[in-house]
């Protein structure tokens, strides 16, 4: 202010250096005083306060009804999600049970799995060692091909033979009994492998195998161990009869070890005859009515 009139100026407005708020504030309160005297002065009636009392009663009343709109959709909004809350808990703990059952299903499974691996392993056990007794069985009784080291045998009738010199069934008998007892596990003569119904007969002075007829020289080949089977048969009785017959008689033969032997299976026997069940059963047919 002093800088001002020092200058020879003349001083500012008061609404100039006022603060904006004060001057707002107190410019609204001079007006309105202002226009009330000047309705006073005019002899104006001034405005009724009835009006404004019921805009507010009004406004009040409006409020309450918002609240209590509010109050009665927030209560049934929370019955709402009340009712949600309690199907959600309902269908967690559905669920949970459900998942507790097939936990137990897994576990009553594994254990069957486990049990059934079990047996299934004592029935390969089983299968397995019907299976090593088949192949002996087989190799035993002559129905199955086998391979192995063994020994070979040949026979031969002796020179300028006659009806009682030369190599008859019983002999072959005696020599192939006395491998089986020196520990042969399979014996064929002349290709024909020897099974448990093997016969060696003489029809004439030809022998026969298995009903086959053999000639001579006769090749016996028995599967057995090599270190210990030749010398078993030269000191079984069998064995020691039939050699000592063979130099008597004067066979030709010879003895020598093979590493490899392989024996054919024996032809298995074939169907004689067939018979139908029934109330009327008749009796088989005989050797010489029966198909060959």
């Amino acid at each position: 202010m002093a800088d001002h009139l020092a200058d020879g100026r003349s001083p500012l407005p008061a609404r100039v250096t006022m603060p904006l708020l004060t001057l707002i504030t107190q410019q609204s309160l001079d007006e309105d005083y202002l226009h009330a005297a000047e309705r006073r002065a005019a002899g104006a009636p001034l405005p009724s306060r009835g009006r404004p009392r019921r805009t507010a009663a009004v406004v009040i009343a409006a409020f309450g009804l918002l609240v209590t709109v509010a109050a009665v959709q927030t209560s049934r909004d929370a019955g709402v999600t009340d009712a949600s809350r309690a199907s959600l808990v309902s269908q967690i703990d559905s669920r949970r049970e459900a998942v507790s059952r097939l936990q137990d299903r897994i576990v009553q499974l594994r254990d069957d799995n486990v049990g059934l691996q079990q047996r299934l392993d004592q029935v390969s056990s089983t299968a397995q060692e019907a299976s090593g007794r088949v192949r002996r069985l087989g190799a035993r009784s002559g129905y199955l091909p086998v391979t192995g080291p063994g020994v070979r045998i040949t026979i031969e009738d002796p020179p300028n033979a006659d009806a009682t010199t030369l190599v008859r069934d019983e002999d072959l008998a005696k020599l192939v009994d006395g491998l089986w007892t020196a520990g042969a596990e399979a014996i064929a003569i002349n290709g024909h492998r020897l099974t448990v119904l093997s016969a060696i007969r003489n029809v004439g002075v030809a022998i026969h195998v298995n009903s086959q007829p053999l000639t001579p020289p006769y090749t016996v080949l028995a599967i057995g161990d090599t270190k210990s089977l030749q010398a078993k048969l030269l000191s079984s009785a069998l064995g020691g009869e039939f050699f000592g017959l063979a130099r008597q008689l004067g066979f030709g033969y010879s003895m020598r070890s093979v590493d490899k032997i392989d024996l054919p299976a024996a032809r298995g026997p074939g169907l004689r005859y067939v018979t139908t069940g029934g109330t009327n059963d008749q009796k088989p047919p005989g050797p010489q009515e029966g198909n060959q």
